[in-house]
């Protein structure tokens, strides 16, 4: 009887005094509020103080076997000779580009790049990595997409785009969360405007599926503001084409709310997020050209800067609290907008103007590791660092620098490629472009 009462007694100051195998003061199921799809880290953290429901604790207790319990209890270590903690220590340090072959490992290995813990993780630790995703539609108006890696500079392969997609126009592209790109609305050749929602995480690779949105829409506008989704305008079949409703998508509530219609119907061809505000410029009803600003506080929405909006060109970007556009049509010059004047003025040049074929054509500008990423429809990729626009080009070349040179240099078959290109109705050129976390 004291011998049983002694081990009892040794057993429990034993689990008492186990150190936990990582930080047990932060709760890592809620480590990202934002993301709700994995909340895993129960399944691999033994010792953290998490959300365990009893059934994690004893899955199998009702077979009544003291030796399937004890397999249950004991799982072999991520790393073989190291703890647990100091293993996933070492895993959150591989490179993202490696990530893909670490989940072929064990199933182990699997569920852990599978859950929110690890890359909420290697998040908070300064560690996650971005990377550009590009949406194209080929010739044949079939939409694909890539990834780009800016440390390795490597394309990177992806999952294809759901069959809904895959010839849809005028669709919505947008990033929540830091590592989820949502794909929304646009009109299928088939079924016409559609509703749907789907969206890619970069932590699973995979593609899943969202609330639909309140109206059929396509070619409409779209933003993200305090990780909330806002579209606007846009078109649909029916009497009332073009159409004046909004709507917001809270990733939190998983569902979408009206917001306050815009004071006239438009189809947006530009947008941007600037002062908290949300700027579109487009077509109205009559085909005559208008803008608007829409402030999320007072849930209105108001006339735009005529400054602002007479020198607004596309693609443009907000970054650090300074609005730029380009102003070349290869992305050679950027303009930034001043407040005061109500103007844009010359900020930077690249001194490399490359034409204005449309296969050089500057698509897209997107935020990347602090720096301006211009991305045209060649693919290659330049980043432009505005922290210090007082120094020039010429003595300072990492100012302004080309990461990915695919079709960077002009050449004979460039020029004969974009002529050959500009004869067709049908023109290969980058849909949407954005930037991913993980």
């Amino acid at each position: 009887m004291d011998s049983s009462v002694e081990v009892s007694s040794n057993l429990q100051r034993g689990i008492r005094l186990q150190a936990p195998l990582v930080d047990s003061l932060s709760c890592y199921c809620r480590v990202d509020s934002g993301s709700k799809t994995v909340a895993g880290a129960r399944k691999f953290v033994p010792g953290a103080k998490l959300c365990i429901q009893p059934s994690d604790v004893l899955p199998h207790a009702h077979k009544g076997k003291n030796s399937r319990r004890e397999r249950n209890r004991v799982q072999a270590p991520f790393l073989p000779g190291l703890p647990d903690d100091l293993a996933i220590a070492c895993l959150i340090r591989v490179p993202r580009v490696e990530h893909r072959k670490l989940r072929l490992v064990c199933k182990r290995w699997y569920r852990l790049l599978a859950g929110n813990f690890f890359y909420s993780l290697r998040k908070r630790l300064g560690m996650a990595e971005e990377w550009v995703y590009v949406i194209k539609r080929d010739r044949e108006g079939k939409i694909s997409w890539h990834a780009f890696d800016p440390t390795y500079q490597l394309w990177q392969p992806l999952p294809p785009v759901p069959g809904e997609y895959s010839e849809a126009l005028g669709f919505g592209c947008a990033v929540l969360s830091g590592c989820r790109l949502y794909l929304f609305g646009g009109k299928d050749p088939l079924r016409g405007s559609m509703r749907r929602v789907i969206f890619y995480s970069a932590r699973t690779n995979k593609w899943h599926r969202a609330p639909d949105m309140l109206r059929r829409r396509h070619f409409f506008g779209a933003c993200v503001i305090n990780n909330c989704l806002y579209v606007a305008g846009g078109e649909c079949e029916g009497i009332q084409r073009t159409l004046r409703s909004a709507e917001i998508y809270d990733p939190n509530r998983n569902r979408w709310s009206f917001i306050a219609d815009m004071s006239t119907a438009m189809v947006p061809f530009i947008g941007v997020v600037y002062n908290g505000k949300w700027f579109l410029k487009g077509l109205g009803s009559h085909r005559q050209v208008m803008s608007e600003a829409y402030v999320p506080e007072t849930d209105n929405w108001t006339r735009a800067n005529d400054g602002l909006v007479a020198g607004w060109r596309n693609p443009s970007i907000s970054l650090n609290g300074s609005l730029y556009a380009l102003d070349c049509r290869d992305g050679c010059k950027l303009r930034v907008y001043d407040d005061t004047t109500d103007s844009w003025n010359k900020f930077i040049d690249s001194k490399i103007h490359l034409g204005s074929s449309r296969a050089l054509e500057a698509a897209a500008l997107v935020p990347l590791n602090g720096k301006l990423c211009i991305i045209r429809n060649n693919m290659s990729i330049s980043l432009v660092d505005v922290s210090n626009p007082d120094k020039v080009v010429e003595s300072n070349p990492h100012l302004w620098e080309t990461i990915a040179r695919k079709g960077h240099f002009r050449t004979i078959v460039t020029n004969l490629w974009s002529t050959i290109a500009g004869r067709s109705g049908l023109r290969s050129h980058i849909v949407h472009c954005q930037v991913l976390q993980a």
